[in-house]
């Protein structure tokens, strides 16, 4: 007796072109989105990599790394990104105000043309910049002046100070 194969391929044809079953998703709501980037953005080192654009070519890759001490809401897409940064020979703490607007669940932190103050080939120059916060993650792109980048890069809690033991 001679066996067709025929329906086997036929069937697992029909299997593979089927539709899957629906699976329910919950969206989350803004203030869980909100809550969520709060959590995500607090108390943490976003460290990566970098590379210059120009001439429409990609430069070499550089280490990137920010500590972002905390993030405020404020009214509307308003946020403050409080960034640890070094001025001088000081560490301070900068409130850099940004938008964040959402694609889905994903943020997308908004710098429209944001004059940075002081000294050298930086000061004075309005940059703009789009970076994505995905899970523990960022991507993006920045232009200021004659400068332009993308960056990438690991969003990582830092560690909660302890105790000393006597």
């Amino acid at each position: 007796m001679k066996t067709s194969v025929l329906p086997i391929v036929t069937a697992l044809s029909f299997l593979s072109i089927a539709p899957l079953p629906a699976q329910e998703t919950k969206t989350p709501s803004q203030q869980d989105l909100e809550a969520k980037f709060k959590e995500t953005m607090t108390g943490v080192t976003m460290s990566g990599r970098w590379c210059p654009i120009k001439d429409g070519v990609l430069g070499e890759e550089k280490e990137d790394k920010y500590t972002i001490v905390s993030v405020e809401k404020g009214n509307g897409d308003a946020w403050t990104i409080n960034a640890k940064m070094k001025y001088g020979n000081r560490e301070v703490v900068a409130p850099i105000p940004v938008q964040v607007k959402w694609a889905g669940d994903t943020a997308v932190i908004i710098v429209d043309k944001m004059s940075i103050p002081g000294p050298g080939g930086y000061g004075g120059t309005a940059y703009s910049a789009r970076v994505l916060v995905y899970e523990n993650t960022y991507a993006g792109n920045w232009s200021g002046g004659n400068r332009a980048g993308l960056l990438k890069g690991l969003i990582t809690k830092e560690n909660p100070a302890t105790p000393e033991t006597k």
